[in-house]
């Protein structure tokens, strides 16, 4: 670049609490990958950011009610319907969708058509929640840039007792075995979300998220 070209911004990104979720671990992730996160519960720090994260372990329907609650919800709404891109890790994913089947069928955000259901397994070795390393395989949705640079199948840290089942299966990015395969990660316009934690899944977490943070 000429000396005398203009630094590029860097984009700034919203990850936002909702009262769940590794908030520090993922925002400390981020930043080492380049990124300038905001952790933030603040609505109008969201609507004036250039992408939003929204990261989550816990319960479906308390997360669902504090974004409500705080404001965060239309703001969220906001920025995704502006076509800015959007992450969700974990919970992140899970309430993008119409429902779940977790503490009384609570209702999602709707963004995404489909629902999030429990394991169900038929195998006494596999326990729930499913928890460790697992490996994923690519999806219908076809190669996601965010994966730029990432093996198809990659081994993720998941932590999880609800999967998430699209009716679209065309937009499922990734998926993974266990038990049955499931998909572990969706694209739908500027929205892409999965079920494992980035921010604990060593280098490969970490390109994921540096493909959000600057190049998305």
């Amino acid at each position: 670049m000429d000396a005398s070209s203009p630094a590029r911004a860097v984009p700034t990104i919203a990850v936002i609490d909702s009262g769940y979720g590794n908030l520090r671990s993922v925002a400390k992730a981020l930043d080492k990958v380049g990124g300038r996160p905001v952790v933030t519960a603040d609505p109008d720090e969201i609507r004036r950011a250039d992408k939003v994260l929204v990261p989550g372990q816990g319960a479906f329907s308390q997360c669902v009610e504090a974004l409500a609650s705080r404001g965060l919800e239309s703001a969220l709404r906001e920025a995704i319907d502006s076509g800015r891109p959007y992450l969700g890790l974990c919970l992140g994913l899970q309430v993008l969708f119409e429902d779940s089947e977790e503490h009384g069928n609570p209702r999602g955000l709707g963004l995404v058509p489909g629902h999030v259901v429990r394991f169900r397994l038929d195998d006494p070795t596999l326990k729930v929640p499913h928890m460790g390393w697992n490996q994923v395989s690519p999806g219908a949705a076809g190669r996601d840039p965010l994966l730029d640079g990432i093996a198809e199948d990659a081994y993720f840290y998941f932590v999880h007792s609800y999967y998430v089942v699209p009716d679209d299966p065309s937009i499922v990015a990734l998926t993974c075995r266990y038990g049955h395969e499931f998909a572990v990660a969706v694209r739908k316009d500027n929205l892409f979300a999965c079920q494992f934690h980035p921010e604990k899944s060593g280098k490969v977490g970490l390109d994921l998220l540096r493909n959000f943070a600057v190049k998305s």
